[in-house]
C-alpha cells in the first residue's frame, strides 16, 4: 500500500473524528474484496495493514490435513512443513499471498468501497452521538423552512421540527437559535433522523432542569408535567428534603427562575403546582389559582367533584376550559368542576327532607 493512502486515512481520522481502528476495519474489508475480485480467489482471505511500514499483506488461511479434500483451505504437512518445521496436523497456518502490484490495485479497486464504508462509519457515529440523546435538550439554529416544516441545524446534521411539534408563538426566523426537545432518532441510509420538539412535555420539564439547581441535584422532583404548548403549562413538584420548599426553588427570587423559562417559551402561562400524594390536596393544588371549597372523591371511578365559591367556578374551568382540563392531565383524575350553589341543589335533590310524621311500621 502506498504511504500516501495511509496518510490520506490519517487525514480522514481528523476530519471526520472517525478512530484509525475503525477506518483499518474498513480498509481490510475493501482490500479483502478487491483481491478477491482481481485474482478470483476463493478460501479464507484476510488483509493485515502495517500502520508503521505503510503495507498491506493479504493472507489466506488453510488447514493442515494428511488428505487433501479442497486445496483452497486445506494444505498437505508435508508442503506445511516447508514453511514450518514443528507444525501438525490440524494446525491452521497463515499464508501471505500478497501480489507484487497488489497495493497500485488494491488503492484502484478499494477507491470507491472505502468512500461508501467511511460514509457509513460517519453515519452511525453521528447515530450513536445523538441517539443516546434521545430525551434530551439541545439547541439548534433554525437552517430553512418548507412549507409549515423547519429544518434545524445541529452540527453536522439537520433536525426536522414538524408542524405538530411546534409552538404557535414561535417565529422560526433564519439563523435564530432555538432550544429543542429531541423526540426520537432513527438510522436512515443517509444522515440520521431527528425528531425535536418545540411543544413536547419534556421540553419544560428540561428547561426547569437548567433553571433549577435543585432539580439537577435531585432534592426537588418534577412529579408531572401537563402542557398546551404556547399557552399554558402546569407543572407538579415535590421536595425530598423537609427544609426546601419545592414551589419556592422553582420560582426562584422574585421568579427569576420561572420567568427565565417562560421567555425561552415565549410568554407561555406556568403554574408550578405543590404535588401531594393526599388527591385532595393534590386536586386542590392543581386547580390553582382558583380557591377551592370542598373535594368529593370517587375512588372507584377515579374521578373528583370539586366544589368551589360561586366567584370562583369561571376561573377554576379557565378560559374554554384550559384549567380543568390541564389540572385532569396533570393529576390523572377526572374532574368535575361545580359552584357550592349548585352542589346545594344537587344535595337537596340527592337527600329529600320528609315533613310531617314518619310512616307508621307494620307489625
Amino acid at each position: 500500500m502506498h504511504i500516501d493512502f495511509v496518510q490520506a486515512l490519517r487525514e480522514i481520522e481528523k476530519e471526520k473524528d472517525i478512530p484509525l481502528e475503525v477506518l483499518g476495519h474498513i480498509i481490510e474489508d475493501a482490500l479483502v474484496s478487491a483481491y478477491r475480485k482481481h485474482f478470483g480467489a476463493s478460501g479464507e482471505i484476510h488483509v493485515e495493514i502495517d500502520w508503521d511500514d505503510s503495507r498491506a499483506a493479504v493472507y489466506t488461511r488453510k488447514t493442515v490435513v494428511e488428505e487433501i479434500d479442497n486445496p483452497h483451505t486445506q494444505m498437505s504437512l508435508e508442503e506445511a512443513r516447508k514453511l514450518d518445521d514443528e507444525i501438525q496436523v490440524n494446525d491452521i497456518l497463515d499464508i501471505e499471498v500478497t501480489p507484487e502490484d497488489f497495493g497500485r490495485i488494491a488503492a484502484q479497486t478499494a477507491k470507491q468501497v472505502v468512500v461508501q464504508r467511511i460514509r457509513e462509519a460517519e453515519r452511525d457515529i453521528l447515530f450513536d452521538e445523538y441517539n443516546d440523546r434521545a430525551g434530551e435538550i439541545i439547541t439548534g439554529v433554525v437552517a430553512r423552512r418548507e412549507g409549515r416544516t423547519v429544518y434545524i441545524t445541529l452540527g453536522k446534521i439537520e433536525a426536522l421540527l414538524p408542524a405538530a411539534e411546534q409552538m404557535p408563538t414561535d417565529q422560526y426566523r433564519i439563523n435564530e437559535r432555538v432550544k429543542l426537545f429531541i423526540v426520537e432518532v432513527k438510522k436512515t441510509t443517509k444522515s440520521p433522523h431527528v425528531l425535536v420538539s418545540r411543544s413536547h412535555p419534556g421540553l419544560l420539564r428540561k428547561l426547569f432542569e437548567l433553571e433549577v439547581p435543585e432539580i439537577a441535584e435531585g432534592v426537588v422532583e418534577i412529579k408531572s408535567v401537563a402542557r398546551e404548548a404556547g399557552h399554558r403549562s402546569k407543572v407538579a413538584v415535590a421536595s425530598k428534603q423537609d427544609n426546601v420548599d419545592p414551589v419556592g426553588a422553582c420560582v426562584g427570587h422574585r421568579g427569576s427562575r420561572v420567568q427565565a423559562v417562560v421567555d425561552e417559551l415565549r410568554g407561555e402561562k406556568i403554574d408550578i403546582v405543590r404535588w401531594s400524594d393526599d388527591p385532595s390536596h393534590y386536586l386542590a393544588s392543581a386547580l390553582s389559582p382558583a380557591r377551592i371549597s370542598e373535594v368529593r372523591l370517587d375512588e372507584d371511578a377515579h374521578s373528583a367533584t370539586i366544589i368551589v365559591p360561586d366567584n370562583q367556578q369561571s376561573l377554576a374551568i379557565g378560559k374554554e376550559g384550559q384549567n380543568v382540563r390541564l389540572a385532569a392531565r396533570l393529576t390523572g383524575w377526572r374532574i368535575d368542576i361545580r359552584s357550592e350553589s349548585q352542589m346545594r341543589e344537587i344535595d337537596a335533590v340527592e337527600q329529600p327532607e320528609f315533613e310531617g310524621e314518619e310512616p307508621a311500621q307494620e307489625e
